[in-house]
């Protein structure tokens, strides 16, 4: 068994992270160092919009520090991850920040989106749940994570994924707006409340909160009080019983700065946000069916070396994927698509894809992206029928779709987009916005779709089956037994041409 030293970096709003960790060829991997610096960057993006010049030298200083300690390690610049959330998310001179890490310090720095920071999280609680809760996969879950700049916020319903979201409404914003209220004891409460209650009700259209019976809490605030007032469920996990964690968080709440910094051991940033951090989880719990808290002992780092270890386990691909799928139709749901007509015209798509491999040249990825414009091509109908294409691409542009990227999204966007109507042309604003790649892209996954769409053309599921035969100039679709194909034929007709611009070959429903 070989093994490959790693580091995972990790840039967020109240301090910088690190984790170094020996990654195992059978998926396995061990944390043998961790080291944290304390740094308020997001005090700074978040009231000003930019990283002032002082973090960014304290930034680079420790960055420096960290590049020294890992040269002691021996750690190869490709085994380097270095990654950063909420607070350069939002910075306005992120680029020029990230430009002068690679320069002077030698880091390549990725930017995580809050979508993929839900994703590295899932992948965390996941390995520290493992089967020791089986409620979680049994019932309605909630797993939530209050950072510095964001919340993040899963629903999973029986395991499957039902939405993920990356709110801004981090502790540090919320400490910013509570200075300018009336004190933490009346003005949290009401400026809470608001707000969560805005939250509240869109997420009670994708899931009734007061129907969870599991909420994993991750984040430094939920494990301080699991240290305290938790019980061991497995090395890597804490549970914490509902009146346990109210009790505690009433005791604390008219703590100080001082009062946490002294009574907890924790810096001061860090007890900055811990009274508004756990005064959202309270406020959550409270509105939710769950009778404890599960706090697991892990953050983004680990769901990262995660990732990282078990590089292309086909088990939790696969379970990755249909996480993804069940996401896109939560989404779907949510504006009352027909979602039997959306999951047929997938399975039509993913039968030609996979016929087709040579002719595509797509990959496993584009494959997921394809399924999702097909189930969601038609979600625009919920504001009107006709131009759905358009409210569609709308719709989907500004969702979010768990474990999918934001430019990820716009390709599966546009792609509804050009599902029906004329295909893109140089007027189309959000289809020249992309990379030349990028359309290549969405024209190979319209052409699929199109004539994907046109086998039910009546929304009737009428052919069940089909079989692809690529011949000398055409695509013949063969189908499984003998039926009514005018409508069809009708349908492959009008949508089939693009099929045929695209990739050369006519189709053909035989």
């Amino acid at each position: 068994m070989t093994t490959t030293l790693t580091a995972i970096i990790e840039i967020g709003s109240t301090g910088i992270r690190l984790h170094v960790a020996e990654i195992y060829s059978n998926g396995g991997w061990q944390v043998l160092d961790r080291a944290v610096r304390p740094a308020a960057l997001g005090r700074d993006v978040f009231t000003s919009g930019v990283l002032s010049r002082e973090s960014m030298l304290e930034c680079l200083s420790v960055l420096q520090n960290y590049r020294e300690l890992l040269s002691g390690w021996g750690i190869t610049d490709d085994n380097i991850h270095v990654i950063a959330t909420s607070a350069l998310r939002v910075a306005r001179n992120r680029d020029v920040f990230i430009d002068r890490v690679l320069q002077e310090i030698g880091f390549k720095l990725i930017i995580v989106e809050g979508i993929e920071e839900n994703r590295l999280m899932y992948l965390a609680v996941r390995f520290a749940l493992k089967q020791d809760l089986p409620l979680f996969w049994r019932a309605n879950s909630m797993i939530i994570e209050i950072g510095g700049g964001s919340t993040e916020i899963m629903l999973l319903r029986r395991g499957q994924m039902v939405a993920a979201h990356s709110l801004k409404m981090g502790t540090i914003i919320i400490d910013q707006h509570s200075r300018h209220g009336f004190g933490a004891g009346i003005f949290f409460e009401r400026y809470l409340n608001e707000n969560i209650r805005n939250t509240l009700g869109m997420l009670n259209m994708e899931m009734d909160l007061a129907h969870v019976r599991t909420m994993v809490a991750a984040g430094a605030d939920a494990r301080l009080v699991a240290d305290r007032v938790g019980k061991e469920l497995n090395t890597n996990c804490r549970i914490i019983e509902r009146n346990e964690f109210i009790k505690f968080v009433e005791k604390i709440r008219s703590y100080s700065i001082e009062d946490c910094i002294f009574k907890f051991g924790i810096t001061y940033t860090d007890a900055e946000g811990l009274i508004p951090g756990l005064l959202v989880l309270k406020l959550f719990l409270e509105r939710t069916g769950a009778a404890s808290i599960a706090v697991p002992l892990v953050t983004i780092r680990d769901g990262y070396l995660v990732d990282l270890a078990s590089g292309v386990d086909p088990a939790l691909q696969n379970e990755f994927f249909s996480q993804i799928i069940a996401s896109a139709v939560n989404l779907g749901r949510k504006y009352h698509f027909d979602e039997a007509h959306g999951r047929h015209v997938a399975n039509h798509c993913m039968t030609i894809f996979d016929a087709l491999i040579k002719e595509h040249g797509m990959n496993r990825r584009h494959r997921i992206m394809l399924e999702i414009s097909a189930v969601l091509h038609d979600v625009g109908t919920y504001i009107k029928a006709s131009g759905h294409q358009k409210h569609g691409q709308y719709i989907v542009a500004n969702s979010e779709i768990f474990g999918l990227h934001k430019d990820e999204i716009d390709i599966i966007a546009n792609v509804i987009n050009c599902h029906r109507g004329d295909p893109p042309s140089q007027s189309d604003i959000e289809f020249m916005k992309l990379q030349r790649e990028e359309r290549v892209l969405v024209l190979k996954m319209a052409s699929i779709l199109r004539v994907a769409d046109a086998l039910d053309r009546g929304h009737t599921q009428q052919i069940k089956k089909i079989t692809v035969e690529r011949r000398l100039e055409t695509v013949v679709l063969h189908v499984d037994k003998v039926y009514d194909l005018s409508l069809e034929l009708m349908g492959l007709e009008e949508k089939g041409g693009m099929f045929q611009d695209v990739f050369g070959y006519k189709v053909i429903l035989s």
